[in-house]
Parts: C-alpha cells; sequence; structure tokens
C-alpha cells in the first residue's frame, strides 16, 4: 500500500503545482496585455504568397516570376502583419533583396538549364524564416535570455546553412518562449507573438513565433525544433505542417539552448510550412547525410497502410480532457480513410499513454551514453554568469523587476521536485520501454498512428499556465523516438485550426510525409487567416 499512496500523493502534489501556477496565469490575463481592435490578420490579396515553396523555385528557376518580386511581396506582407503578430523579431530585409538581385543576375545569364539548377538550388530564390534560437550569421541568438540580448550569431546553424546553399533567402529570425521551455512564445527581450487566427490567442512554444508567421503568409518555409512538441504544437495551434523526424536524422548543431545528456536523443530539428508538399524536399535539405536514414524515395501505396487511432490519452489527471471539436474531427478523417481510401482503420486503446508526463520527465532527467547529467535549467538562465535564486526572482517577478518570464521561474522552482528518484525512475523507465515496444512492434513498417496534437484547439494568451501539463501529448513521442507529422485539418467554429498527429515507427518519416500530403488533398490544408 505504500508504493501506491506515495504515487497518490505525488499526483495529487503535481495537480496542486498545476493549481498554484493556474492562479498565477489568472492573474496575467485578468491584467492582460495589448487588445486589438481586430481579432484576426486581413488576408492575403498577393497571389505571390499563396504558392509553396516548391511552385516558387519553379517560377523563379523558369524565369517567370523574379525573385526579387517575390522577397518584395512577402517583406510587404511582413510590414502589413507583423506588427500585429510579433512572430518576425529580427528583420534582415536589406540583406535579402540583394541576394535577391544576384539571383534575378544569375538567371539572366541563362548558363543553366532548369535541370541543373533544381539539382543545385532547390529552393533558389524561396524565402524562409528560422526560430530565433538557431544560428543566423549577423542575427541575435538569445533564445529570449535577457542575459544573451547582446549575443550576435557569427556563423549558420548547420541547417540553415544547407537551406541557404540550396538557394533560399533567409527574411529574418522569429520569436520563441524563454530558453525554448514554454509552450507560449513570449519573453522578455521580444515580447508576445499572437495567433493570425485570434490575436487574443497563443501561437504555441517554443517555435511559436515560426508558426505564427509561417500561418499568416509571411514566410512560406521554415526551421524549428522539438523537445516536447515545439514544431508541433505551434504548427497545431496555427493551423500549418510541422514534421518532428526520427531522432538523428537532422543535426541540432548550431542552436541554444543546445541539448545534453539523454535530452541529446529527444531534441529534433526539423521542417514546418503552409503547404505539405515542401515537406519532403525540405527533410531531403535540412537533413545532409542523415537523410540516408529514411526512405524517402520508397513509394507509399496509402491504401495498404495499416492505421491505428486513439482519441485521447486515456485519462490521466494531469491533462486536459480533449475538445469534442478535435475529436468530431479526428473522427472525420477516420471516416474519410475507411471510405473513401478504403483503408483498414483499427480503434486502439494504449493503456500507457495516461501516463506520458511522466515517461517524459523521466526521459528528459536520464544520463546520457557518456554518464552525464543533463544541465539544470536554473542553470541556464544564469548563461555561465551569476547563479540565480529562483525564489527571489519569483518576488522581483510579483514586484515587476525580474528579467525572466513566470514559466521560466517556474520551472527552475520546481526543476528539482520534477525529477524522479531512482525507484520512480526504473517505474517510468519501464513503462516508457513496454510502450516504445506495444507501438513500435503494431505500427511496423505499414502503419500509422493518429492521435490529438494538444487537447485544446489554441487557448487565450496565459492559459497554459492553467494547464501547464497538456504538452505531454507531443512530449510522448520524442520521449519514445517516433517521426510525427502534425496535419491541419480546417478551422472550428470560432474560426481556430483543428489538427492532428500523424506517427509512424522508427525512421518511417515516409509513411507519415505521405499521409500529410493525403489529408491536406482531402481536408484542404492550411486556410489563410481573416477569411473566416
Amino acid at each position: 500500500m505504500a508504493p501506491l499512496l506515495t504515487a497518490r500523493i505525488q499526483l495529487l502534489l503535481l495537480q496542486a503545482m498545476g493549481f498554484l501556477i493556474g492562479l498565477v496565469g489568472r492573474a496575467a490575463r485578468a491584467f492582460g496585455g495589448p487588445k486589438f481592435g481586430s481579432k484576426t490578420t486581413q488576408p492575403v490579396t498577393e497571389p505571390l504568397l499563396l504558392l509553396s515553396g516548391v511552385q516558387l523555385a519553379k517560377l523563379i528557376r523558369q524565369r517567370k516570376v523574379k525573385c526579387i518580386d517575390v522577397i518584395q511581396a512577402y517583406i510587404n506582407r511582413i510590414m502589413d502583419v507583423n506588427p500585429l503578430i510579433n512572430g518576425i523579431v529580427k528583420y534582415r530585409f536589406e540583406e535579402a533583396e540583394k541576394e535577391a538581385h544576384a539571383v534575378d543576375i544569375k538567371l539572366s545569364e541563362k548558363q543553366e538549364d532548369d535541370a541543373t539548377l533544381e539539382k543545385k538550388w532547390p529552393f533558389l530564390g524561396v524565402p524562409f524564416t528560422v526560430k530565433e534560437a538557431f544560428q543566423l550569421q549577423g542575427m541575435p541568438n538569445s533564445s529570449g535570455l535577457v542575459n544573451r540580448r547582446n549575443t550576435i550569431s557569427q556563423t549558420d546553424a548547420t541547417v540553415v546553412a544547407l537551406l541557404k546553399e540550396a538557394g533560399a533567402i533567409p527574411l529574418g529570425i522569429t520569436n520563441c518562449s524563454e530558453l525554448c521551455m514554454w509552450y507560449e512564445s513570449s519573453n522578455k527581450i521580444y515580447g508576445r507573438s499572437n495567433n493570425p487566427y485570434d490575436l487574443q490567442c497563443i501561437v504555441g512554444g517554443s517555435s511559436g513565433g515560426e508558426g505564427c508567421t509561417l500561418a499568416a503568409a509571411c514566410s512560406v518555409i521554415g526551421v524549428g525544433s522539438d523537445i516536447g512538441g515545439s514544431i508541433r504544437m505551434p504548427a497545431f495551434f496555427n493551423g500549418i505542417f510541422g514534421h518532428k523526424p526520427s531522432p538523428g536524422v537532422v543535426p541540432n548543431k548550431g542552436q541554444f539552448p543546445n541539448a545534453g545528456g539523454a535530452q541529446e536523443l529527444f531534441l529534433c530539428t526539423g521542417p514546418m510550412c503552409r503547404y505539405a508538399e515542401d515537406l519532403i524536399p525540405m527533410l531531403r535539405i535540412m537533413a545532409g547525410p542523415g537523410i540516408q536514414k529514411l526512405k524517402l524515395d520508397e513509394k507509399v501505396h496509402l491504401k495498404d497502410l495499416k492505421f491505428y487511432w486513439m482519441e485521447h490519452d486515456g485519462g490521466s489527471i494531469l491533462m486536459s480532457k480533449v475538445d469534442q471539436d478535435l475529436i468530431m474531427a479526428q473522427k472525420k478523417v477516420v471516416a474519410h480513410l475507411e471510405t473513401m481510401l478504403g483503408a483498414s482503420v483499427q480503434h486502439v486503446k494504449l493503456k500507457q499513454m495516461k501516463y506520458s508526463f511522466q515517461i517524459w520527465v523521466t526521459m528528459m532527467s536520464a544520463k546520457g551514453h557518456d554518464g552525464k547529467e543533463p544541465m539544470k535549467f536554473v542553470d541556464l538562465l544564469s548563461d555561465h554568469g551569476k547563479p540565480i535564486n529562483p525564489l527571489w526572482e519569483l518576488i522581483k517577478w510579483c514586484l515587476g523587476q525580474s528579467v525572466h518570464t513566470i514559466p521560466a521561474i517556474g520551472l527552475a522552482l520546481l526543476e528539482e521536485k520534477l525529477k524522479y528518484n531512482s525507484e520512480k525512475y526504473k517505474k517510468f523507465k519501464t513503462v516508457e520501454e513496454s510502450l516504445h515496444t506495444e507501438l513500435v512492434e503494431m505500427l511496423g513498417d505499414d502503419g500509422v498512428f493518429l492521435y490529438p496534437s494538444h487537447p485544446t484547439v489554441a487557448p487565450q494568451h496565459h492559459v497554459p499556465l492553467t494547464k501547464p501539463f497538456n504538452f505531454a501529448y507531443t512530449g510522448i513521442f520524442n520521449a519514445l523516438g517516433l517521426p510525427v507529422t502534425q496535419c491541419p485539418l480546417g478551422l472550428n467554429a470560432k474560426g481556430l485550426p483543428l489538427g492532428i498527429q500523424v506517427v509512424a515507427g522508427p525512421y518511417n518519416d515516409h509513411l507519415t510525409l505521405a499521409v500529410a500530403q493525403y489529408l491536406e488533398k482531402s481536408f484542404g490544408g492550411w486556410v489563410c487567416p481573416g477569411k473566416f
């Protein structure tokens, strides 16, 4: 009875912590933030903004569109919309225009045919944006930490360099949560980002600035990273596509903070975009040599796949119930796959999914293969400077004097409390191994699993503080090391995006990406904000 009683007490303590954090969230909502006259961003009127990266590259290569016109169209859109969403936090327009002119001059010389150009520079002239946590030469690289506000990147992160080598042109860097460890993108350097479908709602995190920038048609492709859902939650809340690759495929080098200990296995860099056809070309470029681990050239016959689905985590008391809107959207997908595709679709109940949060905490606190502990969050907050006292920072925050956000202070206060002792670690490590085996055996090399991207659609600002554990709907797949694509499924009655996660077995990314393209064709994909 004693271990059972202890487990129940720990769950009650977690609930109590969530309640206390929620009180702070309600207070923050009461005092509010900026109010907007309009609920959404204005709809797109420039046709160039409604083309995929692949389509833009083709038009530019074929000299049907000038690269400078594409870049200027995006700059105009950013100037109109970014003041509302605060997605891009530092522009590089002058450099982008120079690079666009250079592309046009090169193409005017007509030294290479279309096929050669496509092979050398598949994204020639295509604009893209980069999460601020990644190095982009000449741009800030603070991850929202005030101590690093003057840190300027002297080089490019590996994935950024690869995209630039493929001909893509960066327009700027996008907002994130402080140190990339919260699911609302807000910090003391750049402020808060807002959802283009409802400016009073969150954009998700930590790649939230990237999510809202893409959704608002201020960029067409972008770079994000994901250790607990930081690509997929923003992609979901903003109604776009986001892919968390299989671990070790895409290089993480050149971002701050980078992962340490066992966290290196769970941090994944990946593509974010409005159009599903850009996912595979982006992944091929971003992965570099790591692309050999995947089977992207293998043709996928969707009707031969085995589909599995589950509408919620099984009833964890730590997380919100899944919105009926999301359950209905998922059931529409299931019905479509059965009737229109003739696919095998099976409802499953994976009982251990209700321990998603506990599994994620267990795996995140594990030592690496070299025996090293992951770096403490409180140490990251000090960034090699004067150590911070989380309790003192909380007092300062209450007085409006702290340079840190309340989610960061809360995590610094609670990280040791959340860490399990050896007995609890062994227990949930065993649960993780059992769930991993169950899922991998179920999926094989020809199965995909449909699962909610989050329990709710995009909540209003500060509400995540009242529901701090909901990220586990995405975080569980980092802990399990499986590839996942978040796919948009239209809007709900209030005009907020719906979506779903498509999960496959290890290194079967080609399956989730194929399903993403099918769902886009069947359910419409990205919906332009402002048209609802």
